[in-house]
């Protein structure tokens, strides 16, 4: 080596050692390229408490320490529980700042009287205090409840601001401000109104976001037409007007909203808690006026309830991997647009994970494309060959032992439908060759879906998501809610395909029209069914059927929860022969609900689902008539479908029956728990279902052969 090359290292060495000091003596900090998600989960004692979540991107988070708590109620809290955690960076960018409702929702909406705030410097170890407002401060004595406080920094004052509401006998829930003392063990100032709200309702859940040198005060009101609201001020405790917009992007009841800035400058999140039907929703904005739902773009694998979100380093989400990670979450994160994301399989025994993917995944080479956090490693990396069976995985997180795991990918055909989706009716349409499926909505809580949706497909397995068709809060005048088991058959009349769809909505059965199977539909303005048939005392109006009598023309139209009931339709489609009402029930006291039929050979068949949606053993049963009014004569063995435990497959009912045009060939279309957490869920697997087909086959005197439930589903049509 020459000396002139020597001496260009040499200077080249000097420069670099130099840069380092000079970025060490300014204090060069890490810039926020993660985020810290800290929530509760649910109203049981065990739920209410704090846990976290971790993400690279602000959209696709993932729980740490399995979802189980990361500081316990009962070594924070004076009411054994805690609620509504707020984070927050201080302004020294390296201590942080936590407080929480002090409550145990089982004991009433006007038990609490505290909030606990926490202090830590490594988001690991944390101090905390209990400051109860009714000891703490004088004149309270009629205060009900102390909610959701958060913390702000006060440039001006150089104190940490909290912020929250408080319910004092009979009055509004009214936002209330203190500053924290320089420990942040206790408040050192009065509690003093915040937010004067022009109507005098009741403000809950504030949230402060700085921006453009204004404060803007996002919270919920409560009473009727209560949503999210943002109040703006030129100062922090004082002076903010209300603009009297609902910001919040759904009319489902909502709380907690949640506002965190983007890492990457490209705006904000404004999160929020829709408590009704177990979710959040996620809305992007740049401007805090205009917000857009970013749903389909965010993913969790926990269900978290009124949470916040703060940036955070990569050494800081580091060092929370290393406390809380776990190998388990590590392998089962794949995210590839190829795997059914609700269908992984998690063997913690045999360290094996099953994941379910799409039809025509390229097996030999496939990416499972693991989210990867800071101080963790997954090798291999890149594209495998699965097609041959599963592949061995190593996983290291820093400072625990390196785990060795196989990962197989399968290609399931079952569920069809990518989601939670239930009550499947099936079409074959003449006017477009293709398959569509209606189902209910499902995933949300206690069936509380209000919109229904189709799907279509060439070929049985691989279907196209035609969007919703028909939305109770837009399109429906006599109902809002529950839209639940729909039916839907096409007519030629005058020449011209029309689509008569059944649905149910609040309990009562009401029909919509439309001129092609995907919609939109148009509905008829009232309910079709109502009210229960004479001599009816128990059960719902609800799990239409329709179906067109082959020999006659007529079409009749079936229902009931509790009792099956079935009339003849009037031309028209949308309303009833009632002099022809009849109740049709069968008489081995195993019908529960949906009712279909269909036509084969001269006969006619009956099924109906057996037990609860709620139940593992919610089962489908058959009879058969001579009439498609019946009477129902029940076979001895007239089970159709019903749960497979060694495979996993539970809850297997409410079903509809396909025929493929012009062949005795023939399918069910059914919905299932969940695979495979469903069974685990309790109450909730019964609306957290799935929709599967499979093949439906005959003896040669006609009866039905017992169907077992496959993952595998069936072949393309061709």
């Amino acid at each position: 080596m020459s000396k002139k090359i020597l001496w260009i290292s040499f200077l080249l060495f000097s420069w670099q050692i130099n840069l380092i000091a000079q970025q060490q003596k300014k204090g060069t900090t890490e810039k926020n390229s993660k985020y810290l998600f800290t929530y509760f989960a649910g109203n049981t004692k065990v739920d209410e408490q704090i846990r976290f979540a971790i993400s690279n991107d602000g959209y696709n988070f993932r729980a740490l320490n399995g979802n189980q708590p990361v500081i316990l109620s009962a070594a924070i809290s004076e009411t054994g529980g805690v609620r509504d955690p707020h984070i927050l960076r201080g302004a020294d960018g390296k201590t942080f700042y936590m407080v929480v409702t002090d409550m145990v929702s089982a004991l009433g909406w006007d038990s609490n009287r505290a909030m606990v705030l926490l202090k830590s410097t490594d988001l690991i170890n944390w101090t905390s205090s209990v400051v109860n407002i009714q000891k703490r401060f004088p004149g309270n004595d009629s205060l009900k409840r102390v909610w959701a406080p958060q913390t702000i920094y006060d440039a001006t004052a150089k104190k940490y601001m909290i912020y929250w509401s408080m319910k004092h006998g009979k009055g509004a829930d009214i936002i209330y401000y203190a500053y924290a003392n320089a420990a942040f063990t206790d408040l050192e100032t009065e509690p003093k109104q915040l937010f004067f709200s022009p109507t005098n309702g009741s403000c809950i859940d504030g949230d402060i976001v700085f921006k453009d040198g204004k404060y803007h005060l996002f919270f919920k009101t409560e009473g009727e037409g209560a949503g999210i609201k943002i109040a703006v001020s030129d100062k922090l405790t004082e002076g903010y007007v209300l603009q009297d917009k609902y910001v919040q992007q759904t009319i489902d009841p909502v709380e907690g909203a949640g506002v965190f800035k983007l890492n990457n400058c490209e705006g904000y999140i404004l999160m929020y808690d829709v408590y009704t039907k177990g979710k959040y929703q996620f809305t992007k904005t740049k401007d805090l006026k205009t917000f857009t739902v970013i749903d389909e773009e965010v993913n969790m694998n926990f269900h978290p309830r009124h949470g916040t979100v703060m940036p955070i380093t990569a050494t800081e989400a580091g060092r929370l991997i290393r406390k809380w990670g776990t190998v388990e979450d590590v392998i089962s994160s794949a995210s590839s647009k190829q795997i059914k994301k609700i269908n992984t399989k998690v063997d913690t025994v045999n360290k094996t994970v099953y994941l379910s993917v799409k039809p025509g995944t390229k097996l030999n080479a496939f990416n499972p494309s693991f989210i990867i956090f800071p101080d963790v490693q997954v090798k291999p990396g890149a594209v495998q060959d699965f097609s041959k069976g599963g592949v061995k995985y190593v996983v290291t997180i820093a400072g625990q032992k390196s785990q060795t795991w196989k990962v197989v990918a399968l290609e399931n055909h079952n569920p069809v439908l990518e989601g939670f989706y239930a009550d499947p009716d099936i079409l074959y349409s003449e006017k477009t060759k293709k398959y569509y499926i209606y189902p209910t909505s499902d995933g949300f809580n206690n069936w509380s879906g209000t919109y229904f949706k189709t799907f279509s497909s060439a070929d049985l397995v691989n279907w196209k998501d035609e969007g919703v068709i028909l939305d109770l809060n837009k399109d429906v005048s006599w109902a809002k809610r529950n839209a639940w088991a729909p039916c839907i058959i096409e007519k030629k009349i005058n020449g011209q395909y029309k689509y008569f769809y059944y649905f149910t909505a609040a309990q009562k059965i009401g029909v919509a029209v439309a001129d092609d199977p995907a919609g939109p539909f148009v509905d008829m303005g009232k309910a079709l069914i109502g009210e229960k048939p004479a001599g009816i005392k128990g059960g719902q109006e609800i799990d239409p059927e329709v179906f067109t009598d082959p020999k006659t023309g007529k079409s009749y139209l079936y229902w009931g929860n509790g009792y099956m009931a079935v009339a003849e339709l009037n031309d028209d489609m949308i309303s009833l022969k009632q002099e022809s009402l009849k109740i049709i029930t069968p008489t081995d006291k195993t019908f529960r609900e949906g009712t279909t039929v269909f036509y084969r050979n001269g006969q006619y068949y009956f099924m109906w689902s057996e037990d609860d949606t709620r139940s593992e053993n919610y089962r489908v049963r058959y009879g058969t008539s001579s009439s498609p009014i019946g009477p129902i004569s029940i076979p001895a063995q007239n089970l159709v479908i019903a749960k497979d435990s060694t495979t996993g497959i539970y809850g297997t009912g409410h079903n509809s029956i396909l025929q493929i045009p012009g062949k005795d060939e023939w399918y069910i279309v059914y919905h299932r728990f969940n695979y495979p957490n469903g069974i685990n869920m309790g109450r909730a697997a019964g609306y957290n279902r799935e929709v599967c087909i499979d093949k439906l086959t005959f003896n040669t005197d006609g009866s039905i052969k017992k169907v077992i439930p496959t993952h595998k589903g069936i072949a393309p049509l061709k």
